[in-house]
């Protein structure tokens, strides 16, 4: 007789992806099963199933749980500046869907919920960037937005892997990516006029 549990949990959808979540915070992706899940949640092995279909659809729907988280942290940000600082907290505040929601192979990249929860998170990205001054993004706003996009990214990966333990230490990470910004984007610097050529006058013949 199947146990009573599997099918009169509280939230056995929220138990689970909680479940996962901490699998893929403490050992990667690769290191999720249902069957362990479900041991994990307290209920029969094939419980997940009635939720997820499989590990493919519990990845999925970890995505789409990200990007809309993710959306909402970007959502009301003053500026581009502070876009990236919300993109580092949340890869530190959220590491585990962060580590799903940027590997396509590993969920349905045609899911519906997933589709329109990314959506909504590259608006909020893309708005960071036409708001700037002209003179701050030129005149290609898709290429400034991936120059932002790949800062923001970069340094969220490089301190969720452990390799900025040495340049951030004891630093708060976001006051650092404020710094990082501020050395890189400073539109006096990157638009102001080119200084005329030092090399010295030819002599005339």
């Amino acid at each position: 007789m199947t146990n009573e549990r599997t099918y009169h949990h509280g939230d056995l959808r929220r138990a689970v992806l909680t479940a996962a979540l901490d699998v893929i915070r403490t050992e990667g992706p690769g290191a999720l099963s249902l069957r362990d899940l479900a041991r994990r949640a307290g209920v029969s092995h094939a419980a997940p199933a009635h939720h997820f279909k499989d590990r493919t659809g519990l990845l999925t729907a970890i995505a789409a749980e990200g990007y809309t988280l993710f959306a909402d942290a970007l959502a009301d940000a003053p500026d581009l500046r502070e876009r990236g600082v919300r993109y580092v907290r949340f890869a530190t505040d959220h590491p585990a869907h962060f580590q799903v929601m940027f590997q396509p192979d590993l969920h349905r990249t045609d899911d519906p919920e997933l589709l329109a929860a990314k959506a909504r998170a590259t608006t909020e990205l893309r708005a960071g960037v036409t708001d700037l001054p002209t003179a701050g993004r030129g005149d290609d706003t898709r290429l400034a937005g991936l120059a932002a996009w790949s800062l923001a990214h970069g340094f969220a990966t490089l301190l969720l892997s452990g390799n900025l333990s040495g340049p951030v230490g004891s630093q708060d990470p976001e006051e650092v990516f404020r710094s990082v910004t501020g050395l890189l984007f400073r539109p006096d610097i990157a638009h102001q006029e080119q200084p005329a050529s030092s090399s010295p006058p030819r002599k005339r013949s």
